[in-house]
Parts: structure tokens; C-alpha cells; sequence
């Protein structure tokens, strides 16, 4: 079996500070403010937000990626998916999006939806191989004046190698 690209906890309170750190850099002007982050965490029965974290240097868990869900079925989307540049390439951000359109399933959801720039083709890429297809084209709508790409995922479609190798490849823990 393969090894787990990142362990994977619910996001916390105390990971507001450094999560708005590293949005701030993967994103630049398109970055969340701070609150906008803590009211996504005070709203629990509506949202899920996760962190990706990998064995630090240091032997502490070092937080490398982050993704966020909001779901009031029939729809889920997905809010926000980052993950250091660094890190990229390892599967991380493909374990998060599994975790997350499990957690739409499970919360009943049919469809998927998410926001992607059309200067990103690796994100786009990514969706495409778990099911999203493009819908729709919101011209100018990131603050940078790039285009945002609305895609969608059948939540019921959602089913085997996209599926079974995103499971495989997920390590999942309970902060609880």
C-alpha cells in the first residue's frame, strides 16, 4: 500500500494565524483576510476546513496545505485548496479534495461545485481527473483580473480510479 503523501486533521482555531500565512502567498491579492477564515470554523454544521500536515524536521508536524468545504445539500463547494509550493506534486492536494467530496457525500450532496483560475492548469487538471467538468466562465473574477473557472462534480459519479486511488492515498486522522 502506498505511504500517505500527509496526514490529514481538522483545522483549529490555533491554525488561523499560519493558514492565513500561507494564503497569503499562494494566493496574493486573492487572499482570505483572517476573519474570514475564523468565521468559515464558527460555522461547523455548514463547513469543513482540513489541514495537511507532514513530519517536520524537528519531528513536529508541519502544516504544508489546507482545503475547505461548504455544503448545504444538494450542492457542496469547495471554498478554498492550497498546498506550499514546495509541496507540490505529492498527492497532497489530491487527498484533500478526496476528503472533501467524501465529506459532501456524506453530508448529502449531489453536485460539487468549485472556483479554479484559468492561469492555474494544474488545479484544472487535477478536477478534471476526479470528474469536474467546466460549466461556466466568470470573466475578470479574481481581484488579479484573471477569468474563474466554475466546474462541477455528479457527487454519484464520483466513483472508481479517481476515487479509489484518491482513498488509497489518504491518511485521515481525528483531532478528537
Amino acid at each position: 500500500m502506498p505511504q500517505a503523501p500527509a496526514t490529514l486533521r481538522d483545522m483549529a482555531a490555533s491554525d488561523v494565524g499560519p493558514i492565513t500565512a500561507m494564503d497569503a502567498l499562494l494566493f496574493g491579492v486573492d487572499c482570505w483576510p483572517r476573519q474570514l477564515f475564523e468565521d468559515e470554523l464558527a460555522a461547523p454544521l455548514t463547513r469543513r476546513y482540513i489541514v495537511a500536515e507532514v513530519p517536520g524536521g524537528d519531528g513536529r508536524p508541519q502544516t504544508v496545505g489546507y482545503a475547505g468545504l461548504m455544503c448545504v445539500p444538494p450542492i457542496g463547494d469547495i471554498q478554498t485548496i492550497g498546498v506550499l509550493p514546495e509541496f507540490e506534486g505529492r498527492g497532497i492536494a489530491r487527498a484533500m479534495l478526496a476528503e472533501l467530496i467524501g465529506e459532501a457525500r456524506r453530508r448529502g450532496a449531489r453536485d460539487v461545485m468549485l472556483e479554479v483560475s484559468a492561469t492555474n492548469p494544474r488545479a484544472q487538471e487535477l478536477y478534471r481527473r476526479f470528474g469536474f467538468e467546466h460549466i461556466h466562465t466568470r470573466r475578470r473574477y479574481y481581484r488579479d483580473g484573471s477569468d474563474g473557472l466554475v466546474m462541477r462534480l455528479s457527487v454519484a459519479a464520483w466513483t472508481g480510479a479517481a476515487a479509489a486511488d484518491a482513498a488509497e492515498t489518504t491518511d485521515t486522522k481525528d483531532p478528537s
